[in-house]
């Protein structure tokens, strides 16, 4: 069994854990700074219901909306790009 040290970093496999529960759960987290934080996260994430794969493209895409229906600075304007799809660009020096 291998010892925990309070300060010790996540180890790679906890992290994708992690994300591999938090995708599976609909949810997001914290990034853990230890390898007990992650523990923990991992225990709460374990205890959430999985949701469905509808049910996370239906919240995704009302996120994605309700970004878009704000508009204002972070939308990107069409002078803002050149070219179409890989081979788009930001414009320089407006």
């Amino acid at each position: 069994m291998q010892t925990v040290n309070e300060s010790e970093k996540p180890r790679p496999e906890q992290v994708r854990e992690l994300r591999r529960l938090a995708d599976s759960r609909g949810e997001t987290f914290a990034w853990p700074q230890t390898s007990v934080e992650a523990d923990a996260e991992l225990e709460r994430l374990r205890g959430r219901a999985k949701s469905g794969f509808a049910e996370r493209a239906i919240e995704r895409r009302a996120v994605d909306n309700a970004m878009a229906a704000r508009g204002g600075e972070a939308r990107v304007r069409d002078s803002e790009i050149e070219g179409y799809g890989s081979s788009a660009r930001w414009v320089v020096g407006q």
